[in-house]
């Protein structure tokens, strides 16, 4: 059974609260309130909190639009496995630096596959965006798949907060911070697949 669609009057406060609480997180170094987010929006306290139960909810539900994007986009590619991973990836940054700043203060106490494995909409739906091609591309450079640690490595590396200190603290172009981190990312999936057998003597030159 689906649920009633929502009143244009309901949709359209819910869409102010949710770019306001955006424009106020892009500028401002501060916690921000409910309060705050409802005036920037031009609604009342009350109407913010009946849509809303917090700030976080504000801002998980910015994040999860966002990587609904990521999704749309992910699933409209013909390709798979190394070059896709490359085209979702890089894409990702494209969307970092048009929409991302208002991510970067979230910072969470519990970690990113406790909250992922517990269904944290706004982590599935990027999660949904990468696992396949994380996956093919294990499968393409002959590696076992790792499952949900290859997502977790993604994550750590394509976090906003490091893409915009590659971009605006080193100088980096959009293009450089995407194929360096890939570059890691490559390195990193093989690190895991192949953790078993790793050994620092192995790296030491003769």
């Amino acid at each position: 059974m689906t649920g009633k669609p929502m009143r244009s009057d309901t949709e359209r406060n819910r869409k102010n609260l949710i770019q306001a609480a955006a424009r106020l997180f892009e500028r401002s170094e501060n916690p921000i309130s409910m309060t705050e987010i409802a005036a920037e929006a031009g609604v009342s306290v009350a109407t913010a909190y009946r849509q809303f139960t917090s700030v976080e909810e504000v801002l998980n539900t910015y994040r999860q639009e966002v990587g609904q994007l990521l999704l749309d986009y992910s699933q409209k590619q013909s390709c798979s496995g190394l070059l896709k991973l490359e085209k979702v990836s890089r894409y990702w940054i494209k969307l970092v630096r048009e929409r991302g700043a208002a991510m970067v203060p979230m910072r969470n106490r519990r970690g990113y596959l406790e909250r992922l494995w517990e269904g944290a909409e706004y982590l599935l739906v990027q999660a949904e965006a990468l696992r396949p091609a994380l996956r093919e591309s294990m499968e393409e450079m002959d590696l076992p798949d790792i499952g949900d640690k290859a997502v977790f490595l993604w994550n750590i590396l394509f976090d906003p907060r490091e893409i915009f200190d590659l971009l605006n603290t080193v100088g980096l172009t959009e293009k450089q911070v995407g194929t360096q981190l890939l570059s890691v990312l490559v390195g990193g999936l093989r690190g895991f697949a192949t953790a078993n057998e790793f050994s620092l003597e192995s790296y030491k030159v003769k």
